[in-house]
């Protein structure tokens, strides 16, 4: 596997977690494309957003969120398996985060609710 200008350990943390799902770079399409947006000439002159297609499961992904053509490519690979791993019904890291907001705001109602209720009682 390619390492990617990110530190060892998240190209470590993306290996094993590509291995885990079962994705190989051989059943992936990879194409570079100019981006879109923000970063005037350097943008347009530089193809540095990553378009990978898993042939299996047909996923496309598309990043170009940052500048760097390598922390794009480890972005979509990211990307690619929080798509995999929610298509085999595994709770995402986007699904963990969303149940932590729900909880909080249901913390949030419920003690809304006891303050308004005790001013009610005292009136």
């Amino acid at each position: 596997m390619t390492l990617f200008s990110v530190s060892a350990e998240k190209n470590r943390w993306l290996r094993e977690r590509m291995a885990l799902l079962g994705i190989r770079e051989e059943d992936m399409v990879e194409k570079f494309v100019r981006s879109s947006g923000k970063g005037g000439q350097h943008v347009n002159k530089t193809s540095t957003c990553v378009w990978l297609k898993h042939i299996p499961t047909g996923i496309e992904v598309k990043c170009m969120g940052e500048r760097s053509q390598s922390l794009n490519r480890f972005l979509a690979r990211r990307e690619l398996a929080e798509r995999i791993e929610a298509l085999a019904g595994q709770p995402t890291r986007r699904d963990l985060e969303a149940d932590k907001i729900r909880k909080r705001k249901a913390k949030r109602k419920s003690r809304a609710v006891g303050k308004y209720e005790k001013n009610d009682k005292e009136n």
